[in-house]
């Protein structure tokens, strides 16, 4: 039985994860900030799978908890199997009017986070020959909205160096980039997305099923849906100039407050 651990558990595209490989009777390492919530998933996994689930909790903004969670996924007592970096949010203010320290918290969780607990994972799977890791990043990573869309670019493309590396050692690396997705995220970065057709949203539950099926392939890019698959691929052969200023109009549509 594999264990996976799954970082930002509680909610979202975290929680859909947890739930998934628990179906598929993995043991689970929850991490989130909030104990309640993740104590709340461990114990609903529990009840209905059966499911081993170790809850810790840390704040991967901050280095001492992020490494907490680096030396849980290091342990060669208790390896740790899949890793998935999914914590993260967005921000709804253009880079201009965000404070500096809001824009560095979001910083250090979308690519300081995922950068320590790659390593660590990376080698404590290469030296057992076995392992995925799983880089949530986003579709916003081929365009250009913002620090979120920066954080995510660099998210995607260290994720497919490391799939590099990694060729050969028995251990996979995926970005996953999914687009609009129907969870909380929106909601919390008080993001206006009433204009958009229902054909642009994914699931959740489906996004991740895809996923795992892109990492057994092996695949150094999951991109989940039809839509997203045709739109990155027509982002990149489309003029960089045009892309910039398709991606500048949805950035404000998406800053207007509800």
């Amino acid at each position: 039985m594999a264990t996976a651990l799954v970082t930002g558990a509680s909610a979202g595209i975290g929680l859909a994860f947890v739930r998934e490989l628990a179906c598929r009777g993995h043991d689970l390492v929850l991490v989130a900030r909030n104990h309640d919530r993740l104590q709340e998933v461990a114990d609903d996994l529990r009840d209905l799978h059966g499911t081993r689930c170790e809850v810790l909790v840390a704040d991967v903004a901050e280095r001492d908890q992020l490494q907490r969670v680096a030396d849980r996924v290091a342990d060669r007592e208790r390896p740790v199997d899949l890793v998935v970096n999914n914590a993260g949010y967005g921000l709804r203010t253009d880079f201009l009017r965000t404070p500096i320290d809001q824009e560095e918290h979001h910083l250090m969780i979308h690519t300081r986070a995922v950068l320590v607990v790659s390593q660590a994972a990376a080698l404590a799977m290469r030296e057992r020959g076995r392992g995925a890791i799983v880089n949530v990043s986003s579709v916003a990573s081929f365009v250009q909205m913002g620090t979120y869309s920066a954080a995510k670019a660099w998210c995607t493309t260290f994720t497919e160096g490391l799939a590099n590396e990694l060729q050969g050692t028995g251990v996979t690396a995926t970005a996953l980039c999914p687009g609009f997705t129907r969870t909380e995220f929106h909601q919390r970065a008080a993001m206006n997305m009433s204009h958009l057709p229902d054909v642009a949203w994914l699931d959740a539950d489906r996004l991740v099923q895809d996923c795992l099926d892109d990492v057994a392939r092996g695949r150094a890019v999951s991109v989940p849906g039809g839509v997203y698959k045709t739109l990155v691929g027509l982002v990149q052969v489309a003029p960089r100039g045009l892309v910039r200023r398709v991606s500048g109009g949805l950035a404000s549509g998406r800053r207007t407050a509800r």
